[in-house]
């Protein structure tokens, strides 16, 4: 039988702890160390190159999940990460697998799941489960929608909006009248698909525009 060497990276004891009494129940996975931080894990890593799958951590300290992902390419390639987080949000998702994350896991996932996962990705291969595949290609979309649907000046007018300016300061810094940056930010609220200026500012973030 084919072991999966596994190690948890997370903060939180009392969830490490019960991830691995829970991986106990199968005779295929060995959990070989319990790290609470990026930086603990990578040291790790370094003088113990007999890693299949490494459970990760986004939020952790001194070094967190997404910057072991930039890292852990570089020194051991065939550890395959499989994020398990809190944070359902498709920018975490999309952000985790471009940098090189097997799979994505919520905090909540039954141990059905999980050990479905570890099995697929021990294997070399990638797997999302559908409603986290969702999430992501619903960001994507967004992000694609949100970088092609403004033109140049409605993108600087925008800027300009989340910088607290008013429409006639706005007005006056680009030498239009006021009544071009009303319709400017008219169309923008319409294009983006929100109702008032903190919408806005929230989705032209969500979406990167600014």
């Amino acid at each position: 039988m084919i072991t999966i060497k596994t190690v948890i990276a997370d903060d939180h004891e009392l969830f490490r702890n019960g991830l691995k009494e829970l991986l106990k129940k199968y005779d295929d996975v060995e959990v070989l160390r319990m790290v609470s931080d990026g930086e603990e894990f990578m040291a790790y890593i370094k003088t113990n190159s007999d890693i299949d799958v490494v459970l990760l951590d986004i939020t952790m300290p001194n070094m967190d999940g997404f910057e072991v992902l930039n890292r852990i390419k570089d020194i051991n390639s065939k550890i395959k990460p499989i994020i398990i987080s809190m944070h359902d949000e498709g920018n975490y998702i999309a952000s985790c697998a471009k940098k090189g994350a097997y799979s994505y896991l919520l905090k909540n996932t039954d141990q059905e799941e999980l050990i479905k996962t570890l099995r697929i990705v021990s294997q070399g291969k990638k797997y999302f489960s559908p409603s986290i595949s969702e999430k992501m290609i619903d960001y994507m979309s967004e992000s694609t929608l949100g970088e092609n649907i403004l033109s140049s000046k409605e993108t600087e007018v925008l800027e300009l909006i989340s910088g607290g300016l008013t429409t006639k300061e706005i007005a006056e810094k680009l030498y239009v009248s006021t009544r071009t940056i009303e319709t400017h930010r008219a169309n923008i609220i319409k294009k983006l698909n929100v109702k008032n200026t903190a919408q806005l500012i929230k989705k032209a973030v969500k979406l990167k525009l600014i």
